[in-house]
């Protein structure tokens, strides 16, 4: 049986050089297409592209750009079901990640990114000398490079694409080499919107070419900013070919996120709380809650009623969770395996590995471990899977202790029936973000998004991501 393939999308054309490369789903753990593989040609031609739309694309008014995000959306949302099934197939999410969760917040921050195209406007100060006067513009930057991944992709490519378009620029999305329909999928629906040629173009390359098409993009004069999303690892890569050339960036990078179940909390909301932020798109998402802290006084019950939530689940689930591929699953494995070798135990799970055959697909049982330390891998590097560490805590400044006591600050969450209690703890994390009495997931149109230290810098969503696609310019004259 021939495979389809996944085509590039450049000036609006829809294109399958000779080269593929086979996109393998985890549910199978055989190939489910191919996807066309780019070379820094194409890239080239991506980019140039897109700078011969800007000039247009950029005096469009505001109205226009708004109604044609806006039809994005409608469209999107016309074909949910059929992204959703994309995004299962390619990264072996489950319905209620995919169709319930990932498509329709992607639908949710178009259309917020959309009604605020209207409100971008400049300022008039008042300046110093007399006879003369002043204005300040927001204006589009030009060609924007968006490099996304695979694990929740219809979000991740709608902030990247929106945000540069809602604010008059041009764009290309480089595509995670797992998810390239789904990110093929977002183009189209643009297509299909009636966004001009050339002002949104997607390219998807093999992995081995991955850093000499990305650097070409970065290289080109006229990409004048680059946003990524994606591992610490690869941010540091990307903002180091930034540096060389001068180009602004925005990260968002990975995350070692923890959840601090204060003495007082409310257990019922607590466990359900940990256990979403854990294990929802089987925990391969940058938010989710890898560090467990809880107070010693309440370690007992906490435990009992953990456990007691996850029994509960597996009895009413057919399979474990699927991550993405088996290549995620032996590194995932081998933290797990270190961390029992030096004293840690499961309060959940078991140390025996799921075999991974193309029948089963790539399959990993949720875990929790306690008896961790901090010098542990497990409790230091980020896991993106279905596994959490519990570790106690004594006192508030131990537990803000630990939880800063990481390379990343990406999210974190408070229980505590204590508001004042939790907007103090709040106050002392390093993190981008805190959410009281909830997961350590949250992103939502209404609330800027990003991370400190290595979890990286700027932010996406609201007023504060488009202006992460603004220049701001003074023009004075004398009157």
């Amino acid at each position: 049986m021939t495979l389809p393939t996944i085509p590039l999308l450049i000036n609006n054309t829809s294109e399958s050089p000779t080269k593929t490369f086979e996109v393998i789903s985890p549910y199978t753990n055989k190939p489910c297409w191919t996807a066309a593989a780019a070379t820094p040609e194409d890239a080239i031609r991506a980019v140039e592209a897109a700078n011969t739309a800007f000039p247009s694309w950029s005096q469009t008014k505001p109205t226009v750009r708004r109604d044609i995000l806006l039809k994005t959306a409608d469209i999107l949302e016309a074909r949910l079901e059929t992204c959703a099934e994309y995004m299962r197939t390619e990264m072996g999410a489950d319905v209620g990640a995919s169709q319930g969760f990932v498509v329709p917040l992607a639908i949710r921050m178009l259309r917020e990114v959309a009604s605020r195209i209207t409100s971008i406007c400049g300022s008039v100060p008042v300046v110093e000398m007399e006879g003369q006067s002043a204005i300040v513009y927001k204006e589009a930057m030009g060609v924007i490079l968006g490099i996304v991944p695979w694990n929740a992709p219809y979000v991740f490519g709608i902030r990247s694409a929106a945000c540069a378009l809602a604010a008059g620029n041009t764009t290309i999305l480089k595509s995670s080499e797992l998810t390239p329909r789904c990110y093929y999928a977002i183009g189209q629906a643009f297509v299909d919107a009636g966004l001009p040629a050339g002002c949104l173009n997607v390219i998807h390359c093999a992995p081995q070419d991955a850093p000499e098409v990305v650097n070409a993009m970065i290289e080109h004069e006229a990409v004048r900013k680059i946003n990524f999303t994606g591992s610490t690892a690869v941010g540091r890569k990307i903002a180091r070919a930034c540096g060389q050339n001068l180009k602004p960036c925005l990260m968002e990078l990975g995350g070692k996120n923890s959840s601090i179940v204060c003495a007082d909390a409310d257990l019922g909301v607590a466990v359900q709380g940990v256990l979403a932020g854990a294990f929802l798109n089987s925990g391969q998402i940058c938010m989710a809650t890898d560090r467990i802290l809880v107070h010693t006084s309440i370690l007992t019950a906490f435990t009992e009623a953990l456990q007691k939530a996850l029994a509960a689940g597996a009895a009413t689930s057919t399979q474990p969770p699927t991550l993405v591929n088996t290549a995620s699953k032996t590194r995932v494995e081998a933290l797990i395996s270190s961390a029992v070798a030096a004293g840690a135990h499961f309060i959940s799970g078991s140390a025996t590995p799921i075999p991974t055959t193309s029948d089963s697909g790539v399959r990993m049982a949720p875990a929790v471990l306690g008896g961790v330390k901090e010098d542990m891998a497990l409790w230091q590097e980020e896991s993106f899977a279905s596994v959490a560490a519990c570790m106690p805590f004594d006192s508030e400044d131990e537990a803000i202790r630990l939880a800063n006591g990481s390379g990343y600050g990406l999210s974190a969450s408070v229980f505590t029936e204590d508001l004042r209690r939790g907007l103090a703890m709040a106050k002392k994390i390093q993190s981008g973000a805190v959410h009281i009495n909830s997961m350590t997931i949250h992103d939502e149109p209404a609330l800027p998004h990003g991370g400190v230290k290595n979890s990286g810098w700027g932010r996406f969503n609201t007023d504060e991501g488009l202006n992460e696609f603004l220049v701001t310019k003074s023009v004075t004259w004398m009157d």
